[in-house]
């Protein structure tokens, strides 16, 4: 689809992307590429990593990769500064690595839940707290007069109430969207850094539907999502420009939910028509009584 975003959008910044060699995060990291960015992608397998450079620099993208894992400081550190050496800059950090799988709470280890804790809200801090000098207002790479560079950590909406059997990444994503909020109002006030997230919902075509979504189970959930279809990467990485660059310069502290809806419904207990049907009956039955005020007894 065309982007609704001018070419050069993001043009002369540096994006450095947790997560990037594959599904939403890729998708990101083309799009920023795309619209002007060079890109840093971060990841742990190295094969993932080389395949989506090369895919990156297919496109005329300048983009290079770093192994690392996000839940270790050290490595944070290391790819962190990696990537200012490489580009002089940076300007934006996307912390989309995340780690999920099923399991019924009693079923779930504690070294299981942890991992999940790990990856999404400690590695979300530890990129941040490594960035933040290179992205502060003033900071190496950054002329003073201008303002600082962004994070945008992405997050889910399945603790906004409640998810079956994942317990772990519902209690994660609450970790990096209390992260996101804190994040927004000290670094913000203290160094002009703008601070937000993404919450995306069911999106085709990512090792998440593959992995947590079977056929029968989608097809379902389709049946009750206000806009009856599932979301496309596109749809996430378009958000992403948009809080990342000036036409979201305003934004500060949100999480965007990018979902159809999904996370205000609910299955339809009545079909519409015997809703109809029972609101006749109702009113017929209003009607039928008689108008007036009541009166006391004396």
């Amino acid at each position: 689809m065309e982007s609704p975003f001018k070419p050069d959008v993001l043009k002369g910044k540096v994006a450095l992307i947790t997560g990037g060699g594959s599904g939403i995060g890729f998708e990101i990291s083309s799009q920023f590429g795309k619209h002007g960015a060079s890109i840093a992608i971060m990841g742990r397998r190295k094969q993932v990593l080389d395949s989506a450079v090369s895919d990156l620099r297919s496109l005329g993208i300048s983009a290079i990769g770093f192994e690392g894992d996000v839940r270790k400081p050290e490595d944070a550190k290391r790819v962190v500064e990696s990537t200012f050496q490489r580009f002089g800059r940076i300007d934006i950090l996307v912390n989309a690595a995340a780690g999920n799988f099923l399991s019924a709470a009693e079923d779930l280890s504690t070294n299981g839940f942890r991992t999940v804790l790990d990856i999404d809200a400690v590695g979300t801090f530890n990129m941040c707290h490594e960035a933040l000098k290179y992205l502060k207002k003033g900071g190496p790479g950054r002329d003073s007069s201008s303002s600082g560079g962004s994070i945008l950590n992405i997050s889910a909406t399945l603790h906004y109430t409640a998810s079956w059997y994942q317990i772990h990444v519902s209690a994660a994503k609450a970790a990096v969207d209390a992260t996101t909020r804190n994040l927004a109002l000290e670094w913000g006030t203290d160094y002009e850094i703008r601070v937000n997230g993404i919450a995306p919902g069911p999106i085709g075509g990512t090792p998440g539907m593959s992995k947590l979504v079977p056929d029968e189970i989608e097809n379902k959930t389709r049946e009750y999502m206000p806009l009856y279809k599932l979301g496309e990467k596109w749809d996430i990485a378009m958000a992403a420009i948009y809080l990342s660059c000036d036409t979201g310069k305003y934004v500060n502290g949100l999480t965007m939910v990018v979902d159809g809806g999904l996370f205000l419904s609910k299955p339809r207990h009545l079909a519409k028509e015997a809703v109809k049907e029972l609101s006749r009956v109702v009113e017929k039955r209003s009607r039928a009584k008689p108008v007036g005020l009541p009166t006391s007894k004396l």
